[in-house]
């Protein structure tokens, strides 16, 4: 069983291998079959290779960036983060706020990860 331990551990994990910016190795932190849908507004990537895929083109279309979970919030074995994400781009700075839910298997690799933020969240430097 995931305990609260675990999932917040996944959860430094994942903070650190998003800041690592490896498409890669953040798909390695989920399940082979694991949803990831980021806002939840948009088509989820089903599986590795499509959460490799979504991490990729941002990756592409940025030139760097720092993202922070703010809070952890776990229950059972699922998480919840406070997150927020600050992207350079072609001179600019793009900070998006939200929260995002993920669920966990005994292993501590994601099943899902459903990120929450639409428009209002988005701020412009």
């Amino acid at each position: 069983m995931t305990t609260p331990d675990d999932l917040r551990a996944a959860v430094e994990r994942y903070v650190t291998t998003v800041n690592g910016r490896d498409p890669v190795a953040i798909s390695a932190l989920f399940t082979e079959d694991a949803v990831q849908a980021d806002p939840v507004s948009q088509p989820p990537n089903v599986g590795r290779e499509a959460i490799a895929a979504f991490f990729a083109g941002g990756i592409a279309a940025s030139d760097a960036w720092t993202f922070e979970a703010a809070d952890v919030h776990t229950c059972g074995s699922s998480v919840a983060i406070d997150f927020a994400i600050t992207v350079e781009a072609g001179g600019a700075t793009m900070r998006i706020r939200g929260i995002e839910v993920f669920d966990a298997g005994p292993d501590g690799r994601f099943t899902s990860a459903r990120a929450y933020w639409d428009d209002a969240d988005v701020t412009f430097d």
